[in-house]
């Protein structure tokens, strides 16, 4: 006996109870909220170690730090919760988490400015930590207006030209302006008025991201032609190069005039990336590599702060109480952090010029050891990795260049100010992200943060559900055979 014909795919009978519905798409909004409440958990007791450490009682004043910091990142949810609702819920717990393992440093070296001041009878210094946290304030504004008023951010890509060309103007303006209203410690990167002063090369970066990407985009086929091959690698025709050629000259007129290493490494690297990420082709890696080379060979030739800064590199010991002192004093307070740290208050960080903001990482590796240190490097690794999961997630190739620059120029800047901190290449100047003290670097950082929260909000959201009387896509339409008028059936 013949085993009975299976039922065809419309007769499929339906359970007793019917279909259970499809469970809704969650949103990980309560996780991103559990692990913003261990991030201010985490800041609070920092702060109070640090007060305890240095023999204080807990001040109503450190109760506001802990308060303002509790306030702002609930906001920066509510907001994420309203507008992102899909977003990666990781992206902004590291960022409070960074946040806010700066503002204890900042508080920590605050309390050793008063305890020299007060040594020296000198005038009491006013604390650099409520100074960063009105910054934060104002760079989770900005986040939350972006998160707002940004809509789609495949709106960008109209205006790409229009924003590379403020990106482009921001990044020269103070090679432009006299010396006293824009440079400090030599490099001129600054726009300094009375009561106001701005970093606009951090904005800058983020401007001429979403330009590349969108020119990317437009002009695949540009960079996608097919060259010579060499080595099995095809290099670009030389017809094509006038753009990676054009970014190369900027990065070195911003290095001649502003004495400024570290943006011009910074730019020249994120399009470098962004170049490879849309190609796949490593001709383009090689070419940048030469160019690259090629640019420090010549403003160690022809610039003497290129040199002193190689010097330095080289030989920091050398000229220790001049040059050579700001990395020597990192130097000891790593060694002297060891595997644990001495404890957050109980090292001298203070020692180390400008520990604040270009030698923070040296603060962190003093006082929390290589383990505290590592530690925070494994945030910035964990955010970059969010962000190129959000570049492969998201579905349109602009998104995917822009998630991408975002998170690659956060991982360059990392590198670049560990790597000059630690005496791995030479210092550039560049500021850690989240965690050094600057409103610059916070309002930009946090601008770049919105973007790609907007685009993990757009790579994770489920896709729009179709209303019973919309007519169905025409590539899912079923394939169905017409007569034509009078043909015999």
């Amino acid at each position: 006996m013949s085993a009975p014909a299976p039922p065809s795919a419309g007769a499929f009978p339906s359970p007793p109870g019917g279909f259970a519905p499809a469970p809704p798409p969650t949103t990980r909004r309560n996780v991103e909220a559990l692990l913003l409440a261990g991030a201010v958990v985490i800041t609070t007791v920092a702060l109070v170690l640090v007060e305890a450490s240095q023999d204080q009682e807990v001040t109503w004043d450190l109760a506001k730090l802990g308060l303002a910091y509790f306030a702002l990142f609930g906001v920066a949810h509510l907001a994420v919760r309203r507008f992102a609702p899909f977003a990666d819920p990781l992206l902004l717990p590291i960022v409070a988490l960074l946040n806010g393992v700066g503002l204890v440093l900042i508080h920590r070296l605050d309390l050793a400015d008063e305890q020299t001041a007060a040594y020296n009878s000198w005038p009491m210094p006013s604390p650099d930590a409520n100074q960063q946290v009105l910054w934060t304030a104002f760079g989770i504004a900005l986040f939350v207006g972006l998160l707002i008023l940004l809509r789609d951010y495949r709106t960008l890509a109209r205006y790409s030209y229009t924003l590379g060309l403020l990106g482009l103007v921001a990044l020269v303006i103070p090679a432009l302006l006299p010396s006293a209203l824009s440079e400090t410690n030599g490099a001129k990167i600054w726009i300094r008025l009375p009561g106001f002063s701005m970093q606009p090369g951090e904005f800058a970066k983020i401007l001429l991201i979403i330009f590349f990407a969108s020119v990317l985009v437009a002009k695949r086929e540009l960079f996608t032609a097919a060259g010579r091959r060499f080595l099995g690698m095809e290099l670009p025709r030389g017809r094509d190069l006038g753009p990676i050629l054009a970014v190369w000259l900027v990065c070195l007129l911003v290095l001649v005039f502003e004495k400024d290493l570290g943006t011009s490494l910074l730019i020249f690297a994120t399009v470098l990336a962004l170049l490879y990420i849309a190609t796949e082709r490593v001709g383009w890696v090689i070419v940048g590599s030469l160019l690259l080379a090629l640019g420090f060979f010549i403003a160690y030739n022809a610039f003497g702060h290129v040199r002193v800064r190689v010097a330095t590199w080289l030989h920091p010991f050398a000229d220790y109480n001049n040059t050579g002192y700001q990395i020597s004093q990192s130097l000891f307070g790593l060694a002297t952090g060891g595997l644990a740290g001495t404890g957050l208050g109980s090292g001298r960080p203070s020692q180390v010029p400008f520990a604040k903001t270009d030698f923070v990482v040296a603060t962190i590796g003093e006082e929390l050891g290589l383990i505290g240190l590592a530690a925070v490097l494994m945030l910035f690794a964990i955010f970059v990795v969010r962000g190129l999961r959000t570049a492969l997630a998201v579905r349109d190739s602009f998104g995917k260049l822009l998630a991408a620059g975002l998170a690659f120029t956060i991982a360059v800047q990392v590198f670049v100010v560990v790597g000059g901190v630690t005496k791995l290449i030479p210092l550039t100047g560049l500021t850690t992200p989240f965690v050094s003290y600057g409103g610059s670097s916070l309002l930009a950082n946090y601008a770049l943060v919105a973007l790609l929260v907007k685009i993990s909000d757009a790579a994770r959201a489920p896709a729009p559900a179709r209303r019973k009387d919309q007519p169905a896509p025409i590539a899912d339409a079923q394939t169905e055979l017409i007569r034509s008028r009078g043909e015999a059936v």
